[in-house]
């Protein structure tokens, strides 16, 4: 299972139908937390995600993408958390205040990172790229280690194979012998096959650090702050219009775009996603709660 669970939507500050930003995947039973918008917690019991998180990775230090870190931990805390914390995001001298502050019951690490830095977990990586905004501002690319191929059971049997342990041992990557007849992994399996990507920006002008790192993704998570008749004010704050922001996915041939950071003075914002789709027609708007399941490229 690979879910996106847009916990916060809002750009700079929450109005009545959006939060914060907050991005959470669920892997499996995993969940990674992408920024931390205030009243994350609540977001996650609104949409019963449960509160299993074992990373976190924050864009940068603007109040609106970490404020509702000491109200997260301390729910953790209070539910009897054990299981150590990773918070990873760029330098900040004031974390280790921040985290005395809310005395945690469980064991917390921050692990500064830098651009072009991979966090490499079991199933999956986090890469750091750079972005246009502030500075020590990142976006991250997680992406799933690699697959193994298909199984070729036509293949398989066409070399004497009956299905059985010999298909679990070629399977492992364990070469079988049938009769006189060494049959070999690459024999039945076909090529190695790419994991989920799934780009997300943080706040950010259009840059072409992100569309070189979002080849191909599954799934671009891009800051569109703005309708396209604010491009000068959009640049002014650091920020990206919709139309900006389709042109990126379209560049770099991304499968699905989501908007997001919308700003408050938008009560109705789908003339935002109008303009995109006139760039790039997989576009969705970003909302609140919303549950986007990620396939694989070969299950479409």
């Amino acid at each position: 299972m690979l879910k996106v669970i847009l916990l916060g939507t809002s750009g700079s500050m929450p109005t009545v139908d959006r939060s914060p930003p907050s991005i959470l995947i669920k892997k499996d039973r995993e969940g990674i937390l992408f920024d931390c918008g205030e009243g994350t917690q609540r977001q996650m019991m609104r949409a019963h995600t449960g509160i299993n998180i074992s990373s976190i990775f924050i864009t940068h230090w603007h109040a609106d993408h970490f404020l509702g870190l000491p109200g997260l931990i301390h729910t953790l805390s209070f539910l009897n958390r054990e299981d150590k914390l990773d918070v990873y995001g760029p330098r900040w001298s004031g974390v280790p205040n921040l985290f005395a502050l809310i005395r945690p019951q469980f064991d917390i690490d921050f692990i500064e990172l830098a651009t072009g830095d991979v966090v490499k977990k079991a199933l999956y990586t986090v890469k750091v790229v750079d972005v246009n905004h502030s500075p020590n501002s990142f976006g991250y690319v997680f992406e799933e280690r690699e697959r193994p191929g298909k199984f070729n059971r036509t293949a398989a049997e066409s070399l004497g194979l009956k299905p059985g342990p010999m298909y679990t041992r070629l399977q492992q990557g364990h070469s079988v012998v049938a009769g006189n007849t060494i049959i070999n992994p690459e024999d039945v399996i076909g090529p190695r096959r790419p994991g989920r990507k799934i780009v997300y920006t943080g706040d950010t002008r259009p840059s072409d650090s992100i569309v070189e790192v979002a080849g191909n993704a599954d799934l671009l998570i891009h800051d569109s702050t703005l309708n396209d008749d604010l491009t000068e004010y959009a640049k002014e704050v650091g920020h990206s219009t919709a139309k900006e922001a389709a042109e990126i996915a379209k560049r770099s041939a991304a499968f699905m775009l989501v908007l997001t950071h919308i700003s408050s003075r938008y009560a109705n914002p789908s003339p935002l996603l109008k303009s995109a789709k006139e760039i790039f027609e997989n576009t969705i708007l970003g909302e609140d709660l919303l549950e986007i399941d990620v396939q694989f490229k070969d299950k479409r």
